[in-house]
């Protein structure tokens, strides 16, 4: 096997399966988080996906788990935003297998201490990585029980009391699960909704036989676009492999930027708490702080991560914060992000216009943006600084996270991503020429 440092990551545990991740491992690892983030918890949640590698792997780590002492509460198949909502509603540490949106040889563990307080390299993660390296903690002084939990009746109704039902309309709605585990707790949400469902691919399987679990690329929204036309529908909404990321299309098939979908729920949230901070990270378009603070709320900017967001949303208050990669947190779910929280409020945003999707999101289409560029280069530290140095003169600099640039015409971020071994950029600019313009001449110092 690779060594076990490799497949820890900046926010959770991700590798290939077996040669990076296999049962033997998944042991110590349960043995290892059960030690560090316990807290004097008697017990741990765990739950997984979908996928093949999936229940030899959770077994594998409840067994580490109990080898503790520690009980362990399965709850099954579940998304990640169903496992932090466990989390936060049993008051305990949990765990999740899963690999998002990766290929089916793909798996890893999401993780959390009690009350869905995020687990990131630098609050225990990097504890449970250096105990594995270690060989694991020392065997447990008693044997921990396993007992089976099924959440999602709880979870479903969670989610159903972010929106009044008597706003909500017939609306015809696509669906595209990815085979993922959107297709496990979308029926169960939608049963007391008053939507006509189209499920697509909600069959639920690891293998990904229809296409990858990806909504970020648009080449796995074709066959949602042509369903939301051929049926005429209102909207479609696509999840990703462990259903914590939406996103959604408009009555043409036309995808919706996060950006536009984060300040149509930030503005409806506002309305039931004049006042509220609103999060929002680098990458958001600034049409998302306008609308915040146009609709009476206290815009913050925050690093990229949800590690970091959630943090920020404890230390300020705040009601709601949102990603550009259709991440959206809420205060009310543990501060921790849902993918079908965000799908009902858009929904109910949907049903309270009485307007197409296109005309309920137009007013938020103010600035042209380039979406995320993706660079392979040898050294993402000395490439920041050679653009750094280019655009000295050129306005306001700003290096919370990897390096912002604010010119007259325009802005663009360029980051190291703390998932994969990519540069990211990301360009947004008053309009079309002058976003070009801004993007080319970035693209040519970074590759110079």
């Amino acid at each position: 096997m690779t060594a076990p440092s490799a497949i820890f990551k900046a926010y959770d545990i991700r590798g290939l399966v077996p040669d990076e991740l296999d049962p033997a491992l998944a042991r110590r690892i349960g043995a290892a988080a059960a030690t560090v983030l316990a807290d004097g918890a008697g017990a741990m949640v765990v739950g997984r996906d979908m996928r093949p590698s999936s229940p030899g792997l959770a077994d594998a780590f409840a067994d580490g788990v109990m080898a503790q002492g520690l009980d362990v509460v399965d709850i099954g198949l579940t998304s990640t935003d169903m496992m932090w909502f466990a989390s936060g509603h049993l008051d305990l540490p949990a765990a999740t297998f899963t690999a998002s949106h990766n290929p089916a040889q793909y798996n890893g563990i999401k993780l959390c201490r009690a009350g869905a307080v995020p687990v990131s390299i630098e609050s225990g993660l990097q504890d449970v990585r250096d105990l594995v390296l270690a060989g694991g903690p020392p065997a447990g002084t008693g044997q921990g029980t396993r007992r089976s939990q099924d959440v999602l009746p709880q979870f479903a109704e969670h989610v159903r009391a972010f929106v009044d039902p008597t706003i909500l309309r017939p609306l015809r709605v696509a669906v595209d699960a990815g085979n993922g585990m959107a297709g496990h707790i979308v029926p169960a949400i939608f049963e007391s909704l008053p939507f006509q469902l189209l499920p697509l691919f909600f069959e639920l399987d690891g293998t990904f036989p229809n296409h990858p679990a990806d909504p970020s690329d648009e080449r796995n929204l074709a066959t949602l676009a042509a369903t939301v036309r051929d049926a005429e529908c209102h909207i479609g909404l696509a999840f990703d492999g462990d259903a914590d990321r939406m996103f959604a299309i408009d009555e043409q098939g036309r995808p919706v930027p996060s950006s536009w979908i984060g300040a149509v729920v930030a503005e409806r949230l506002l309305r039931r708490e004049p006042g509220a901070t609103v999060l929002y990270n680098l990458i958001c378009s600034r049409v998302v702080p306008e609308t915040i603070a146009a609709a009476g709320g206290t815009p913050v900017r925050t690093r990229v991560g949800h590690s970091f967001i959630k943090q920020r949303m404890a230390e300020t208050g705040a009601l709601f914060a949102c990603e550009h990669s259709g991440h959206y947190y809420f205060r009310d779910n543990f501060r921790a992000d849902s993918g079908v929280i965000a799908a009902v409020l858009l929904l109910e945003a949907l049903s309270a216009a009485d307007a197409p999707l296109s005309a309920v999101v137009a007013p938020y289409a103010r600035y042209p943006q380039s979406g995320e560029i993706n660079f392979t280069v040898a050294d993402t530290g000395a490439v920041i600084e050679r653009v750094a140095a280019a655009f000295a003169d050129r306005g306001a600099i700003d290096r919370e996270d990897g390096l912002t640039v604010v010119t007259d015409a325009g802005w663009f971020n360029l980051r190291p991503s703390n998932t994969e071994p990519l540069l990211r950029l990301n360009v947004e600019a008053d309009d079309g020429d002058a976003l070009a313009r801004l993007r080319t001449e970035v693209e040519t110092v970074v590759g110079a």
